[in-house]
């Protein structure tokens, strides 16, 4: 064996690549209805430090969206207060404006209490009158003698 050094051939690191995002998953992630968006955000692949940098410091026309709409059907949902399946059912489109959701919830047509009570029970039927909740018992009567 010598004393020289011997070569180093081990792989080198290469630089970390930025990681883009297509334009439907970073308009999920900031909760805008992609369509609604800019045409120079869905135009090009958004990076990670963009999408960051927008979720801190939103633009006007992100800030407008997430103010007044259209939003997508999940903001919609949590909106309302049912899920996406309670929106089918009620036969509500694919987006809202916040103004639409506002006229809904003044409504409050049947099939948005039914669904709002199956996804929160309790969130404004009495109680025991939830689909699958027991019947509410009757208060005990502190006067009536139990051993007669």
């Amino acid at each position: 064996m010598t004393d020289e050094p011997r070569e180093d051939r081990r792989q080198q690191p290469k630089p970390k690549k930025e990681q883009m995002l297509s334009p439907a998953t970073a308009a999920k992630k900031l909760g805008v209805f992609l369509p609604a968006t800019p045409e120079e955000f869905r135009a090009q692949p958004v990076s990670r430090t963009v999408l960051k940098e927008m979720q801190e410091a939103a633009p006007e026309w992100l800030a407008t969206l997430r103010r007044e709409g259209p939003h997508p059907r999940d903001e919609v949902a949590r909106r309302l207060g049912v899920s996406n399946s309670a929106l089918a059912r009620g036969g509500v489109s694919d987006s809202m404006t916040t103004e639409e959701i506002r006229a809904l919830l003044d409504a409050r047509p049947e099939w948005l209490v039914a669904e709002r009570e199956k996804h929160v029970p309790g969130s404004g039927r009495p109680p025991g009158t939830a689909i699958g909740e027991r019947p509410a018992r009757p208060a005990a009567d502190p006067e009536a003698d139990e051993f007669d």
